[in-house]
């Protein structure tokens, strides 16, 4: 298994509230003429009262094309994985030096160099860190991250891993796009970022001021030096033990992006809900029945805010109790809808509560695929 050993999120600083929002994106984006009573009941039923954004809202119109749009996605995502990153690193008692593999998604912007390498420099990270940059998972790549950075860390058990997400969403923007997708994107989804600190089942921090332990390449298992002692103290978060994936057949233009000359167009139909409630249930229970669980042990749901009828959604296919919601609706309220960063800020509220030491969690995000990411921990 693997331990997380923090979470931190961060948001930019231009904070506005969702009628903000809804007045500039009708000036800018719907076509001339065009009745706003769509746009401000998508926006007014969308369960978000604030989002926080790349730029200030007077600065959209002057974005000139994908390519000025994607140059502030650049620099936007290194500001926000740097706090991010380092906001972890400095929560879990770790130093840039002792990571030992980076993992970054995004799906809102294109980088390559790709931003963690970017980052690499900027961080202290050592030279030889291994990079995996994501891009294509969307909402699904917070949980998928995870995932994979645990599968990762079965096979390098003594190593420390990060997670970085950077979602900017806002930047996306499409001008002169009526359709209902755009409006229904345009009322849930805001800007963030999220990095999580992973350690193997393995891992004992390094003495400092003994060097930088062994390096990246060294064999899976083997021992960091001398001198070492196990993680302790209130950064200890969850286990995780377990992940499963799943892929629904013919879904492929239930969610995603057209590309073209203006950039990210999005893909969203209106049957989301109903692909949750015809698979997610006997994904989640035979999930959990693989490790002798119910959903009734389940003391914390993380989950990741689609949006109302989403939630709505999961809520009805697994028969979860009154309140099981709840810290995913806040975050939908207090941010938007994040695409891959959002469930980490829910982890990290989640983490916040202290669920019952020992009692099992379900991290659930869904996204492009169409699919799903189950990861159940133990707190």
């Amino acid at each position: 298994m693997s331990r997380i050993t923090a979470v931190h999120g961060v948001l930019p600083p231009n904070r506005h509230s969702q009628d903000e929002i809804t007045d500039a994106f009708a000036r800018l984006c719907l076509p001339e003429g065009t009745d706003r009573l769509l746009l401000n009941r998508f926006h007014a039923s969308a369960g978000v009262g604030h989002r926080h954004l790349s730029l200030p809202l007077d600065r959209y119109d002057k974005l000139d094309g994908f390519g000025a749009a994607n140059d502030v996605f650049i620099d936007t995502a290194l500001e926000l994985g740097a706090q991010a990153v380092g906001g972890a690193l400095e929560e879990a008692g770790l130093a840039p030096e002792d990571v030992d593999m980076i993992m970054c998604t995004s799906v809102t912007g294109v980088a390559a160099p790709s931003i963690e390498a970017r980052l690499a420099g900027r961080l202290g990270l050592r030279p030889d860190v291994k990079r995996v940059p994501v891009f294509g998972l969307g909402c699904v790549a917070g949980a998928a991250g995870i995932a994979r950075v645990h599968d990762y860390l079965r096979g390098w058990p003594d190593h420390v891993a990060v997670l970085l997400s950077v979602e900017l969403c806002s930047l996306t923007l499409q001008r002169g796009d009526a359709s209902v997708a755009n409006l229904v994107a345009s009322a849930l989804f805001g800007d963030g970022a999220a990095a999580v600190v992973l350690c193997g089942d393995g891992h004992e921090p390094p003495a400092r001021g003994s060097g930088r332990g062994s390096p990246s390449g060294s064999e899976p298992g083997s021992a960091r030096g001398p001198g070492r002692r196990p993680a302790e103290g209130p950064a200890r978060g969850p286990e995780v033990v377990a992940t499963r994936s799943r892929l629904y057949p013919g879904s492929e233009r239930v969610m995603g992006w057209e590309v073209g000359d203006t950039g990210f167009r999005v893909v969203l139909d209106a049957s989301v809900p109903d692909v949750v409630r015809t698979h997610l249930a006997d994904d989640v229970h035979g999930f959990l029945a693989d490790h002798g669980l119910t959903a009734g042990d389940v003391t914390a749901w993380v989950c990741h805010p689609g949006g109302p009828k989403v939630l709505e959604a999961v809520s009805e296919a697994l028969r979860l109790p009154p309140g099981a919601l709840d810290v995913t609706r806040r975050s939908l309220a207090d941010v938007g809808n994040l695409s891959s960063s959002s469930v980490l800020h829910v982890l990290r509220d989640t983490i916040a509560l202290r669920p019952p030491p020992g009692t099992p969690g379900l991290v659930i995000a869904m996204g492009p695929g169409f699919c799903s990411e189950l990861v159940l921990l133990r707190w």
